[in-house]
């Protein structure tokens, strides 16, 4: 099974733009409020909702997020149920971290990676799990801590981990020719790469550039543009 898990941050851009590429996820499941945005299949929200719906401590996601838990007829995995909010079920905790023998959650994040390593998914695709706090790097950093580990687990138990193109999960963002530290420094950088065999270490100056796309439709403004043979084909939308 192949799960979304997508947050507020702003690699979230990136699962729009993959469902607008028309790539598809068995289940997607929404961190805190993101599904008052977007259609989610499950819901994680480790805070009790009644920060939400009695205090203001959630800040500008208040309001979204009273908005959700009034609309939503999903399930929402929570630490406590609350008599107001319908289709509440509480995080099997103990049976994941049974199955996963590890406890170690502290932030909401990583409860939804230990469900999936607990329900034996086969890929677990990341959006909007950026942990860029600006005013609390503590807990960014502490935050991306624990999520990347439990990444790490699951790419251990066998389970694709993909994260959002602009996300700073994993160094995802960082240029290649940077990503392994004390290499980036030398005139030639080691880059990684993938191909039939796996991942392979090389010299930047080793790599071909990429292939042109041909015989590929690119949407453009009000036309498609269908190269054929080298010559481009307008084709009224």
């Amino acid at each position: 099974m192949r799960v979304a898990i997508v947050g507020l941050g702003g690699s979230y851009a990136d699962y729009v733009a993959a469902r607008i590429r028309s790539e598809t996820f068995d289940e997607v499941w929404g961190i805190n409020c993101i599904g008052a945005i977007i259609h989610v299949d499950k819901t994680f929200m480790m805070d009790p909702v009644s920060r939400f719906l009695d205090t203001e401590n959630a800040g500008l996601q208040t309001g979204i997020a009273n908005e959700f838990l009034k609309k939503n007829k999903k399930p929402i995995y929570t630490c406590e149920l609350d008599k107001r909010v319908k289709n509440l079920k509480l995080y099997p905790l103990e049976e994941v971290i049974k199955s996963t023998n590890l406890c170690y959650f502290n932030n909401t994040v990583p409860y939804a990676i230990a469900f999936a390593i607990h329900s034996n998914v086969t890929s677990i695709c990341l959006y909007g799990i950026d942990y860029t706090y600006k005013d609390n790097l503590y807990m960014a950093e502490s935050g991306r801590a624990c999520t990347e580990f439990w990444c790490a687990i699951a790419v251990s138990k066998g389970i694709k981990v993909e994260v959002a193109n602009r996300s700073g999960l994993l160094d995802t963002n960082v240029p290649d020719n940077e990503k392994l530290y004390g290499y980036h420094r030398l005139k030639d950088p080691l880059v990684q790469k993938l191909d039939q065999t796996g991942l392979l270490i090389t010299k930047q100056s080793e790599i071909a550039p990429p292939e042109p796309i041909d015989n590929k439709p690119i949407l453009f403004g009000r036309h498609d543009i269908q190269k054929l043979n080298g010559v481009d084909n307008h084709v009224s939308n």
